[in-house]
């Protein structure tokens, strides 16, 4: 089963969809990844990811560092020393920091046809793993008027997210604490 959940920021959904994935491997015994694709580029990044394995300790959890092209890490990549099984159970956190690490390079370069291939790429890696929870942050509805690089940002994770939406089994809003399921 796929699942996509959506939410604003610190309001639980990542914690949600931990508990989601435990409990989908936990009923099929299978393994449990965290594909984690924020890239890190300064200390307060490095601490987020640090205090995110902390919270993950003792969950099962073998984590995948993958902040680009996210089919890649089920070819052939070993974790634990054991080779990635597509049917096993992924939690991808977070859709958001995947766009951002693929629109806008780190040699400075916008690619501006990201949000098309992101949005292709989770839906391949859904139809090829069948057990995967997407976390992305609901970031297209407040009334400011963003500089047009922004929007354009927006506007590409809202593509994504409604592609994503398309193929995932279910699709929920974690809002202040409380889940909103949609699909």
């Amino acid at each position: 089963m796929n699942i996509l959940i959506s939410g604003g920021c610190k309001n639980g959904k990542s914690y949600y969809a931990q508990k989601l994935a435990l409990s989908m491997a936990q009923e099929r015994s299978l393994p449990l990844y965290y594909l984690a694709t924020m890239i890190p580029v300064d200390d307060e990044d490095r601490a987020r990811i640090e205090r995110h394995l902390k919270e993950r300790e003792g969950w099962g959890f073998d984590t995948i560092e993958r902040g680009l092209d996210i089919c890649g890490c089920l070819k052939g990549r070993t974790v634990s020393g054991e080779a990635v099984r597509p049917e096993g159970v992924f939690l991808l956190d977070s859709v958001t920091a995947l766009l951002s690490n693929e629109m806008f390079r780190p040699n400075g370069k916008i690619d501006l046809e990201a949000p098309e291939r992101v949005a292709s790429d989770l839906s391949e890696f859904a139809l090829r793993t069948g057990n995967t929870v997407f976390v992305s942050d609901y970031i297209y509805s407040d009334a400011f008027s963003y500089e047009s690089l922004t929007e354009e940002y927006r506007r590409g994770l809202a593509r994504a997210d409604r592609r994503l939406a398309r193929v995932c089994d279910r699709v929920s809003e974690v809002s202040y604490g409380f889940i909103n399921q949609f699909k």
